[in-house]
């Protein structure tokens, strides 16, 4: 490898950033564009790498669910992103959940400290023709590059809406009306509870029903909103029948007040935003009401009456590829092999999805410049699941997918038991492997 060999890596989000971090301990030099902090996009509002823009929660940490295990592979592989998670981790329950700007800021120093990184802050506009690059701009790729990917891959460019929940401050949260409770019985009393009765219940969701919600600019031709079901919006929820969001996030399943033992008919649960506890947000409130709403409606829930908004909920437009028409399982580009894809845009959703795929892409283009066979990692490894879905796709119109158990490799003979021993064996081989790959390695 010359001296001048480096890799370009466009975008400083959890993809881009675990790219980086995979090529640069490989020995390669890493061009890091970011276009922070001169441009941000609408969602964006922290000059760091890495920024969380929905929720601070990485979801379940128990390798028996596919996401624990992909966090677990992960750290056995040496993911920049997990370590940056479990330094600047924040109580909840059986969740993995961060301080987000501590997070941010490990992640950023980590990367800047690194020898072989060089941090670029400008715009990319246009695709390197000839040099080998990691494009991970994100779901909210500036519109010049976003232009310029579509003009390459001739169309193949889709997009839906992803909606951010509110921050409220700890300290106007009424706690004589609320309490702290674990999520549905799981895990430590790390969550505020705001309980509902059947007629709060009934008041609040009628005037979510009728609330103002801010214009969308951008729809798809036939004139429908593509909205993610992970990321759903509580009034599109509200929407979808009285008792959708009681059995979704406002669930009061396994919830009693400490003290009473009282059950209710619903709950609203608030996760811990940051490590001093000063900043909790409304799980699974993502929304897109326009903010004088937001605070006359959410105030309707018992124990934020006086609620002061941190930050209001919003709702942009998240843009991904086609991607079982252009990229291998490696995240490369069929069509011009010297870019791969990795983060949201290729069609993995979430945070630690996202950094599996930056961590895939990443590795793969070190390898292509050291001239050596990358890893498989195959279906029997949540990580080769993710990024063979990415390549292949599903049945019926592909869309953004969540890291599961439902792409991962079945078992040669069947498994008594249930999920419980299935999921076990899942993790059990899964690890075995990554052990496998990660002993292999010579750095």
């Amino acid at each position: 490898m010359t001296a001048d060999k480096h890799i370009n890596v466009l975008g400083a989000g959890l993809a881009g950033s675990e790219a980086a971090w995979q090529i640069a301990r490989r020995g390669i030099p890493v061009h890091l564009y970011e276009m922070k902090p001169a441009k941000r996009s609408p969602a964006h509002k922290a000059d760091g790498f890495a920024e969380l823009i929905c929720s601070n929660s990485l979801r379940s940490d128990d390798v028996t669910s596919a996401v624990g295990l992909l966090k677990e592979e992960l750290r056995r592989l040496g993911s920049l992103v997990m370590e940056a998670a479990d330094k600047t981790r924040v109580p909840a329950g059986a969740a993995l959940a961060v301080d987000r700007d501590k997070f941010s800021a490990y992640v950023t120093e980590k990367l800047k400290a690194h020898p072989l990184v060089t941090v670029i802050e400008e715009e990319v506009t246009k695709l390197p023709e000839d040099e080998i690059t990691v494009v991970a701009t994100g779901p909210l790729t500036s519109d010049a590059l976003a232009h310029e990917i579509a003009a390459l891959v001739g169309g193949d460019e889709l997009h839906f809406y992803d909606a951010v929940a509110p921050i409220v401050s700890f300290e106007s949260v009424d706690m004589s009306r609320a309490f702290f409770a674990s999520r549905w019985g799981k895990g430590d009393a790390d969550y505020i509870n705001c309980p509902m009765e059947k007629d709060e219940y009934e008041a609040f969701l009628d005037a979510l029903l009728h609330a103002e919600t801010a214009p969308l600019h951008d729809i798809d031709d036939d004139g429908k909103i593509q909205i993610f079901e992970g990321c759903m919006p509580v009034e599109i929820m509200a929407a979808r029948g009285e008792d959708t969001l009681r059995y979704g996030p406002l669930k009061p399943v396994g919830i009693t007040h400490p003290e009473t033992g009282k059950r209710y008919y619903a709950v609203v649960q608030l996760r811990r935003e940051n490590d001093e506890g000063t900043m909790y947000n409304l799980v699974g409130f993502q929304t897109h009401l326009t903010f004088p709403e937001q605070r006359r409606v959410f105030r309707m829930i018992p124990g934020l009456e006086s609620a002061e908004f941190l930050r209001y909920g919003v709702m942009h437009r998240n843009t991904f590829l086609h991607s079982p028409a252009l990229l291998d399982r490696d995240y490369n580009l069929r069509q011009q092999r010297n870019l791969y894809f990795a983060g949201q845009m290729t069609g993995v959703e979430g945070y630690i999805e996202s950094a599996a795929s930056g961590y895939v892409a990443g590795e793969a283009a070190a390898c292509r410049v050291l001239g050596t066979e990358a890893p498989d990692y195959t279906d029997e490894t949540e990580i080769g699941a993710m990024a063979a879905y990415i390549s292949r796709g599903g049945l019926g119109d592909f869309q953004p997918m969540n890291a599961n158990f439902g792409i991962i490799a079945s078992p040669d003979t069947k498994i008594r038991g249930g999920k419980k021993p299935r999921y076990e064996f899942y993790a059990k081989r899964a690890l075995e492997k990554i052990d496998a790959i990660a002993a292999q390695r010579e750095f």
